[in-house]
């Protein structure tokens, strides 16, 4: 097997394990807490600390993985995620909501130090040109959320057969298997020869701002109804937290496979037509519009009484093929638009950018369907992918003057 190949496997493997306890890990909290009594505000500020580390861990962790190697930087989230994990294992009465978000502030340092890692690892060894690339990064985002979905899905089993301690033990179990596999990977992976220095981590390249400015409303634009809303929403209506674990997951599940399968759907002709091998930043437009229409639909049908958990399960649905697209296009694009020395700090600073969209849409996940209900939360998200759509098509003639250059 080809020494490339066999890294870019060893990458996705621990990335998948530790998808799988991150989705888990959401879905045992969120349905624990609301077991005990908690508001919904009150659960989406349990996730406070995981948003916001997970800003501050994305900005350092590019500067760090540039100085250090990613090898090390995602066998140190792969570690921290561990104790998260090991954290939670506590009786109940330990369980206060401190302990609790600094527990989820250990997991957000952990998985943007993992993300960060796989991501810009996914770039250093990637080495026959872009149309691989796009290949690649979108089958490991696309396939992490797959497990992702899977992993909502086995927190509720977890939830239901061992309880929440026991649940947690076991998934600390199991990622140590991914810590082990992280020790294969080549020393100073992805570290530069002369030393970043701390101010590098801020992008200086104005279409890395672009789009990363598109991916703090985009990424805002799903959590504000995913995170809290819609699972409350839908226990409120007399769903089974079986059934609600299973619509989430089935939800990034089906979000994973048409990340997947994006360089099939729109990567091949579109690629070829503008000479890249891969979407340009008029296809990160046109999608980011095209998220309205699901959404409008679903205020809508509200509007006229049809609230229907149906309605808007479907609705949702057809926006996460949209959404799913969006974000393997955006992924894509980070990579293609930096440079191979600067990649690690460049996905740093963009997940930074990731990560305080989904802080955002993680607190008004809360608080919109506490004050508005599931409606509001909908509006919300309206009002941000028309948000990144109208920044995107800054990107796109940012784009073109570096064409034509």
């Amino acid at each position: 097997m080809p020494a490339a190949l066999r890294q870019y496997l060893t990458i996705t493997g621990n990335y998948w394990l530790f998808t799988l306890t991150d989705g888990a890990i959401r879905m045992l909290v969120v349905l624990h807490f609301y077991q005990l009594g908690y508001s919904p505000f009150a659960i989406a500020m349990l996730f406070l600390f995981y948003e916001f580390f997970g800003i501050v861990t994305n900005f350092v962790g590019g500067w760090l993985g540039a100085r250090i190697g990613l090898n090390r930087t995602m066998q140190l989230g792969t570690g921290l995620q561990i104790l998260a994990l090991l954290m939670l294992t506590v009786p109940d009465a330990w369980l206060t909501v401190v302990w609790v978000m600094a527990a989820q502030a250990l997991s957000g340092i952990a998985k943007d130090l993992n993300k960060m890692s796989a991501k810009a690892g996914v770039k250093m060894v990637a080495r026959e040109g872009n149309a691989q690339l796009f290949r690649w990064v979108a089958w490991i985002t696309g396939s992490k959320n797959a497990l992702k979905g899977a992993g909502f899905f086995l927190g509720s089993l977890l939830l239901a057969w061992l309880g929440f301690q026991g649940a947690m033990g076991a998934l600390a179990a199991m990622l140590v298997i991914g810590f082990a596999m992280t020790l294969t990977l080549p020393s100073g992976l992805g570290a530069i020869r002369k030393k970043a220095a701390f101010g590098q981590m801020f992008a200086r390249d104005p279409v890395i701002n672009w789009l990363a400015g598109a991916r703090i409303f985009l990424f805002a634009a799903r959590d504000v109804w995913f995170v809290v809303a819609l699972p409350v929403f839908l226990v409120s209506i007399g769903w089974d937290f079986h059934w609600v674990g299973a619509y989430l997951a089935l939800w990034v599940i089906g979000y994973g496979i048409v990340q997947s399968a994006a360089p099939r759907l729109i990567g091949a002709r579109r690629g070829m037509a503008e000479g890249q091998g891969g979407p340009g930043a008029r296809a990160a437009t046109v999608w980011s519009f095209a998220l309205v229409l699901p959404l409008a639909a679903i205020l809508v049908a509200l509007a006229a009484d049809l609230t229907a958990a149906w309605i808007i399960t479907a609705g949702l649905a057809l926006f996460g093929v949209v959404f799913a697209i969006n974000s393997a296009t955006h992924s894509y694009l980070i990579l293609r638009y930096s440079v191979e020395e600067k990649a690690s700090m460049n996905v740093g600073f963009y997940y930074a950018a990731n990560a305080t969209g989904r802080l955002m849409g993680t607190v008004l996940s809360g608080l919109s369907y506490q004050w508005i209900g599931i409606t509001g939360s909908i509006a919300f998200a309206l009002g941000f992918v028309v948000i990144a759509g109208l920044l995107s098509l800054r990107l796109v003639a940012l784009e073109s003057s570096l064409t034509q250059e």
